[in-house]
């Protein structure tokens, strides 16, 4: 079974996705089950994993109501706040639904480079591993730093890097992401998503030798046994169709061997996230 470790689903108001701006205008519109759930038949994907894309328990409890309306979706990374008093209540009540595999803050869009730094946050953290939940580290190359600190505080506490941190694909930079990449994954309960590349990268012209110094970088730091693949379906639409992003690391990863595509393609996102 193949399966899609990261995509989105929203109703669209310019309210509430702001962040969508006229240069992203494709995606300025709704994207639900019944428009993804062709495009994963056609590359022979099975299911997929719903990310929160707005930061608000409305949009965790609608997700959920999708998840159990559809069997493809075969979990959600939710939100609840995790910095606040009622954090204990909010993971009570979400973590009794069986589709909430995971948490995810939007990091990235933080002003504060040590956001997983700060004491609150870090008390929410501390809640999730009493609910069996994994937690998605959505973090800037900048931030990329401190979240190695967080993950050494939180040894049983399963992380998962979404879109590679963010290294700066179109500018063909490496360091210092990669060494830092590095550092992380000397941790053993922290993975990585092969997600969300071909908008770091150049949206219009880039090639599939633009992505391999960074996918051998994370490979070669994980090992295949702690990457997924993930589309960030609908976002990739900026810079490509869905199966050129599925196609651009499948013909990356195809001197693996089959076993080990398939723990990329599928098995480490079931095991990750306990689907």
């Amino acid at each position: 079974m193949k399966l899609d470790a990261h995509q989105h689903f929203w109703n669209y108001n310019i309210r509430d996705y702001g962040w969508i701006g006229e240069e992203m205008s494709v995606i300025q519109r709704s994207f639900l089950p019944e428009d993804l759930e062709p495009i994963l038949t056609d590359s022979g994907v099975s299911g997929c994993v719903a990310v929160q894309a707005r930061q608000s328990l409305e949009e965790t409890e609608w997700l959920l109501e999708l998840a159990d309306k559809h069997d493809f979706i075969k979990g959600v990374v939710g939100w609840v706040d995790l910095r606040s008093e009622e954090a204990s209540s909010q993971l009570e009540k979400f973590a009794a639904n069986p589709w909430l595999k995971g948490v995810r803050h939007v990091i990235q869009d933080e002003p504060d480079v040590k956001f997983v730094l700060r004491e609150d946050f870090q008390r929410g953290i501390a809640l999730l591993e009493q609910h069996n939940l994994a937690y998605d580290l959505l973090v800037s190359k900048e931030q990329l730093p401190y979240a190695v600190e967080l993950v050494q505080k939180f040894p049983q506490q399963r992380f998962v890097i979404d879109h590679l941190a963010k290294p700066d694909i179109k500018a063909g930079i490496g360091s210092p992401w990669k060494e830092t990449i590095e550092a992380i994954a000397t941790y053993p309960n922290v993975y990585c998503k092969l997600s969300g590349m071909v908008t770091e990268a150049d949206w219009n012209k880039w090639t599939q030798e633009d992505f391999a110094p960074y996918l051998d970088t994370v490979l070669q730091a994980f090992g295949p046994k702690r990457v997924m693949y993930g589309s960030d379906w609908p976002v990739c639409t900026v810079a490509g169709t869905y199966a050129q992003v599925f196609d651009l690391l499948k013909m990356h990863v195809q001197s693996l061997s089959e076993a080990e595509q398939q723990m990329i393609f599928g098995d480490n996102c079931a095991a990750f996230y306990k689907l």
